[in-house]
């Protein structure tokens, strides 16, 4: 009975609902539509906008057509609590958060490597900033967020369609050979989504461990139903509080890692592995003062202060985010690995399995050869003070300037003379616990 008079006040606040969503909904988004594909009968699509406009036109439907699928959401969230489902039937959902050269394509792989029962995503919203960015020039944080949190909402409940919409070239019935780094994620290289290989077909990013055909991403969504657990990589989401519904979503049990690690270290990881893209840094490093009011001085302020933000939020656990939040440096998982991947798995509520403690014993011990840039094979008690002999300390300056107030929340000491940031006897880290539970 209790059911019967929910779906009919559902109903009655459709319109409400209606105008709710028309406010909220960026330009980006103000014209996506639903779109039905074999895979899922019909999804609220945050895309289908750029769809429809790479397909050359732009389709019309009318608003009980765009309202239908909150409906209908709103239906299945209420029957679930009545029935005493709700929290995801006992899956995890894990988002680790980080931004780039953080270690956290290293830190992935503790979940990654966890066994049969994870399935694992290595950066899937590449292709959202990318096309994004195409279609508009540059990244509007707003529509970026709600675009991101959307795909990662659909991912998680193990539904690609949205996700489709972003890859480029289309995939064609579900088919794609331009996942980025699907080689990354083993759920996608093993049975039943390896695939038979197909000759002349070119993969860009193609498994590395055996011969598979383009990536079926039915298949892949498939794969995802049958695993216990799901885990996604990303460096690019900006705030926290963006995720707020992704917690609140009682089909989901969402635990957000975030990682982080100390900027002066991110900096001169940057410089090295994106060099092009820091060449005004490698200039001022070698011939002159760095110009504070640069925009490249900016941005960095700017993603310290993104980060600083979510982990305040994340720290003081506010009711959405009571236990489901985790803080992590980089540089205490590079000093004990084990300890920190047993407290994540802790944390995360999944069993510490074998497979990960053997990886992790195999990975944290890598010879020089095999400790590349973009390696997830590490000596991680010498790559943890490894910057310091590659960051001018003109530059540590600078970044101690502009993300002050990031390191103090995090623990990371400043230096003030050249001799103290080359001295390896001299622990730039404070020991500091950051309460979980």
């Amino acid at each position: 009975m209790r059911i019967k008079y929910t779906i009919s006040f559902i109903f009655i606040v459709a319109i409400v609902i209606i105008e709710k969503e028309n406010n909220i909904i960026s330009k980006v988004s103000d014209k996506l539509t639903p779109r039905q594909t074999p895979q899922t009968p019909l999804q609220y699509n945050v895309s289908a906008h750029l769809l429809a406009k790479r397909n050359g036109s732009y389709p019309s439907l009318s608003k009980l057509d765009l309202a239908f699928p909150h409906l209908k959401r709103r239906l299945e969230n209420f029957t679930e609590q009545a029935e005493g489902g709700g929290g995801g039937g006992g899956k995890k959902h894990i988002l680790l958060m980080a931004t780039t050269r953080t270690g956290s394509s290293f830190v992935g792989e503790f979940f990654n490597q966890q066994g049969a029962n994870m399935f694992y995503l290595f950066e899937p919203l590449w292709h959202v900033e990318k096309m994004l960015t195409l279609e508009t020039g540059g990244t509007n944080a707003t529509a970026s967020a709600r675009a991101y949190r959307s795909v990662l909402q659909q991912l998680f409940l193990c539904d690609f369609s949205l996700m489709e919409t972003f890859i480029n070239p289309l995939p064609v019935d579900h088919v794609t050979t331009a996942l980025f780094r699907r080689e990354s994620s083993s759920s996608l290289c093993e049975e039943p989504v390896c695939t038979p290989f197909v000759k002349k077909v070119f993969e860009r990013y193609h498994c590395k461990v055996r011969r598979c055909g383009p990536l079926n991403l039915t298949l892949a969504s498939e794969s995802c139903r049958q695993k216990e657990h799901r885990a996604i990589k990303t460096v690019r989401v900006r705030q926290l509080e963006t995720l707020r519904p992704l917690a609140e979503d009682p089909r989901l049990d969402v635990r957000f890692i975030q990682l982080v690690r100390d900027p002066r270290a991110v900096l001169a990881s940057r410089m090295v592995a994106f060099s092009a893209k820091y060449k005004n840094w490698k200039k001022w490093a070698v011939d002159g003062e760095v110009p504070i009011d640069d925009d490249e001085v900016k941005k960095l302020k700017g993603n310290c202060d993104n980060i600083r933000v979510s982990a305040e939020a994340g720290l003081r656990q506010p009711p959405w985010l009571r236990g489901r939040y985790m803080l992590v440096r980089y540089e205490d998982i590079a000093r004990f690995p084990m300890q920190k991947a047993a407290q994540m798995y802790s944390f995360t509520g999944i069993p510490f399995t074998p497979q990960v403690k053997e990886w992790i014993l195999k990975n944290t011990q890598a010879s020089k050869e095999a400790s590349g840039v973009y390696s997830t094979q590490k000596n991680s008690s010498e790559q943890v003070e490894k910057w310091r002999f590659s960051i001018p300390f003109k530059l540590a300056q600078v970044v101690q300037k502009v993300c002050g107030p990031t390191m103090r929340l995090f623990g990371y000491k400043f230096v003030y003379d050249e001799a103290t940031l080359t001295d390896k006897t001299i622990s730039l880290l404070e020991e500091k616990m950051f309460n979980f539970h």
